[in-house]
């Protein structure tokens, strides 16, 4: 009898191991394309300051970095056209209804073409009244300007490349994105050293270069997605009246809703980010911008693991499979923590001299240098966050999610408002905790989560 119980013991430790094992196997074959694809999403930013901090001007690069911002407030709040595609895609594969899977893709190519008509009807308004929030102001606002009004024209290309890749993601085919990112960040960089260091374009160059790397990545997109009988489907459904219901229509516009609601918190704080450093002086600012890059470079390569939750989580949800979902969620957040504390290392040891490598103003050089300690630290701090949005995001639990990011916004706010004093270092530990107190708050309302998605399985 206790050799017949050691064996099933033994059985069972293998069993759970191969388990384990098949998790982690299947994590990492969406997880890694995804990275690679997020570092080359980062090369577009890292190139462009590179680039114009080549030209040795303060304000120049001030004004990419104001100007970036104000593209990432007006664009990333509508980034649950991609986090939403993936959601609802993922689930429907779960479920096994390719027929589902064009709708999705009709319905979200339909929301993407209707922002984009608002936005360009909106643009004569939007340009004078985002520098206004941003606090741009001499020659930083005039060269902000110029770089807005370029670029502004991509962000119909923006809005219709979310939707694809999210689309693209929700069926696992990552590597797909992960071919068409290289390309246009090649793309993107050549045309970065074109456009702003032969030509001498400046901030204008560093904004044609983004529209133009942005038509390149639709065109491989299309080409791409068109080839999946689903996708062929989408545009005879795109037609269809039974697409547009109200049930279907429904369910999107509740999960892009707080998608919505919590990217606009999420744009709202790192809006405030800029506009404090843009308070301290064009040094601090051109510095922040530096190491804002460097941080999204972070952000996007743990946003690996989001999107492996983001599919993973979506499909176990849809097979209303509970083993399979708290699996996928311990391995996520077990190798972002791997991630996490080695990006962290990397940053400390050498962080300082990559930083130094964006611009040759020898005030910036140190200022960044100065604070890289607290982009070294948010790696760790900010692990957590990323791989539970993907759990909150693949399993619909986005108002949950919303209501953790207005509780961590309050956070952040609080610490700004405070006064303590810190200048800089103030705004960088603000900008730590809030990533800290997402992540608490995700960890707290999760259990009740699983128990009500589960309870009938």
């Amino acid at each position: 009898m206790r050799h017949c119980a050691a064996t099933a013991k033994i059985v069972t430790g293998l069993a759970h191991d191969a388990r384990q094992e098949r998790a982690t196997r299947l994590v990492w074959s969406i997880a890694l394309p995804a990275i690679l694809t997020n570092v080359a999403t980062a090369l577009f930013g890292l190139a462009d300051m590179w680039a114009i901090g080549r030209i040795g001007d303060p304000s120049a690069q001030g004004a990419v970095e104001l100007g970036a911002k104000f593209m990432l407030g007006l664009l990333n709040v509508f980034n649950f056209l991609r986090t939403g595609t993936v959601a609802l895609t993922a689930q429907a594969a779960g479920r096994a209804e390719p027929g589902e899977q064009a709708e999705t893709l009709a319905r979200a190519f339909g929301a993407s073409l209707a922002i984009a008509t608002l936005l360009l009807i909106a643009m004569p308004l939007a340009l004078p009244f985002g520098l206004d929030v941003l606090r741009a102001e001499g020659a930083v606002r005039t060269q902000a300007w110029d770089y807005v009004a370029i670029r502004y024209w991509g962000a119909p290309l923006w809005l219709a490349n979310c939707v694809l890749v999210g689309w693209l993601i929700g069926r696992r085919q990552v590597r797909a994105v992960l071919v068409v990112e290289i390309a246009a960040n090649a793309v993107h960089i050549a045309l970065d050293l074109l456009l702003v260091l032969a030509l001498d374009w400046g901030v204008k160059g560093v904004a044609g270069a983004t529209v133009m790397s942005e038509g390149l990545k639709l065109a491989l997109l299309a080409a791409i997605v068109l080839r999946r009988p689903e996708a062929r489907e989408a545009g005879a459904a795109f037609m269809q009246r039974a697409t547009w219901h109200a049930t279907p229509l429904k369910a999107l516009f509740a999960m892009n809703r707080d998608l919505f609601a919590r990217t606009l918190l999420l744009t709202g704080a790192m809006m405030i980010f800029a506009r404090s450093g843009a308070q301290q002086g064009p040094v601090i600012l051109a510095a922040n911008g530096i190491l804002f890059q460097i941080f999204m470079l972070s952000t996007l390569i743990l946003d690996g693991f989001e999107n492996a939750s983001q599919v993973l989580c979506g499909e176990a949800i849809g097979a209303r499979d509970r083993r399979r979902f708290l699996a996928m969620v311990r391995t996520t957040l077990t190798w972002g923590a791997v991630l996490g504390a080695a990006l962290a290392l990397s940053y400390w040891m050498v962080g300082a001299r990559f930083a130094a490598s964006f611009s040759t103003d020898a005030d910036v050089q140190r200022a960044a240098a100065r604070y890289m300690p607290w982009v070294a630290m948010l790696p760790l701090a900010g692990f957590a966050s990323f791989v539970l949005d993907g759990v909150f995001v693949g399993a619909g639990w986005t108002r949950a999610m919303l209501a953790t990011m207005a509780a961590a916004i309050a956070v952040y706010l609080a610490l700004l408002f405070l006064d303590t004093g810190l200048g800089n270092d103030g705004l960088w530990l603000a900008f730590t905790a809030f990533f800290l107190a997402r992540a608490g708050g995700q960890a707290l309302v999760m259990p009740r989560l699983v128990r009500r998605a589960f309870s009938a399985s």
